[in-house]
């Protein structure tokens, strides 16, 4: 028996990469560190990274215990998620991200980047079906190798937007802070959108 899942692992990595989409959330990056210095948009990353490593792996192993515990269903979790990224993208819409997050320094990397930009319902729950699925030791420490291997990407993409925010320059960032905004709400809505839909179909359901 083979001590390593490597069909698990490249399924796990592949499909968290594809979620997170490290590419398109530099718009977002940018956008919300644009005030922060060098050293605290690189710092930024790396709490993003680990904190979405820490909540991703919390709710992989202990996460439908705290659900039913509270009896909070996937698709509440998942509203709440989409909710509080509409009010980030209507910050950014209206500019007014801009004193928040100057004064919160790199707590912006805890919400909304770590968590519910890249620790969201997509995230969570694939990780969660994963750790489930997964055959024995090997496939859980697979599971495990691709959750750290896709945060460590997103956190060298991350780290290589700072060059592109100095490319880009102030008007560049205000201009890419409102596109970061509208694509922000739009995820934002339809994570919404589809949990109202998993609650009509009777998922949203608490146990």
């Amino acid at each position: 028996m083979s001590w390593f899942d490597v069909s698990a692992f490249t399924t796990t990595f592949v499909t968290l990469v594809v979620i997170l989409d490290p590419p398109g959330a530099i718009p977002i990056f940018l956008a919300l560190t644009g005030p922060l210095t060098k050293e605290q948009k690189v710092s930024a990353a790396r709490r993003a990274s680990l904190v979405a490593l820490g909540v991703i792996a919390s709710f992989a192993v202990f996460g439908q215990r705290i659900l039913d515990y509270l009896h909070i269903s996937l698709p509440a979790l998942q509203a709440s998620g989409g909710l509080l990224l509409l009010i980030v993208a209507l910050q950014l819409l209206t500019g007014s991200e801009s004193e928040q997050h100057a004064d919160a320094g790199v707590n912006v990397a805890l919400v909304p980047l770590g968590t519910p930009l890249l620790a969201g319902p997509g995230a969570i729950v694939a990780t969660m079906l994963a750790v489930q699925d997964a055959d024995g030791t090997a496939g859980v420490l697979a599971v495990a190798t691709a959750l750290v291997a896709a945060l460590g990407l997103v956190f060298v993409v991350f780290r290589f937007a700072t060059p592109l925010a100095r490319l880009l320059k102030d008007s560049g960032i205000v201009l890419l802070t409102r596109i970061a905004g509208l694509l922000l709400s739009a995820i934002a809505v339809q994570m919404v959108a589809d949990a109202v839909i998993a609650f009509v179909r009777g998922a949203g359901a608490a146990h």
